[in-house]
């Protein structure tokens, strides 16, 4: 195995810590929010958890981005697109939790994680189904 597909498979192994981190961590701000519970020190954790899982993931993705064949094929989902969408959602989860930093009231605080991480969850999970489009081969569970 070269260092290529290490790094491709750790990248397609990380993203399921960074989804289940995104998903724990929204359905925990969501309760907060909705069942007005304070802002705890666990929870300002798990933001932050998630978020150093997040710039993990771009940062093998980047390295990605300059040794794959795939970009240097020039095949215009994987140079473009992806990438795009992936820092994209990487900068809504940052924003997120740089917001809910800066919120008084605890409610807010859960609610501007769960409308950012919830936007950035969205923008990873239409940028996998793209890519399971994009080439049949992959598939959304699977690590490719």
């Amino acid at each position: 195995m070269n260092f290529y597909h290490i790094l491709k498979s750790a990248h397609s192994g990380w993203r399921y810590l960074v989804l289940i981190l995104l998903v724990l961590a929204i359905v925990t701000a969501i309760a907060g929010w909705l069942g007005k519970k304070p802002y705890t020190e666990g929870n300002r954790k798990l933001n932050v958890f998630t978020l150093i899982f997040v710039h993990i993931q771009i940062l093998f993705g980047l390295i990605l981005y300059f040794v794959s064949p795939l970009v240097e094929a020039g095949i215009r989902y994987w140079k473009m697109e992806h990438i795009a969408m992936m820092i994209f959602a990487a900068i809504l989860v940052t924003v997120g939790n740089a917001r809910s930093k800066r919120a008084d009231d605890p409610s807010a605080k859960h609610r501007t994680i769960a409308l950012y991480f919830g936007l950035g969850l969205i923008v990873i999970i239409a940028s996998i189904i793209q890519m399971t489009m994009a080439d049949p081969s992959r598939s959304f569970f699977g690590v490719s």
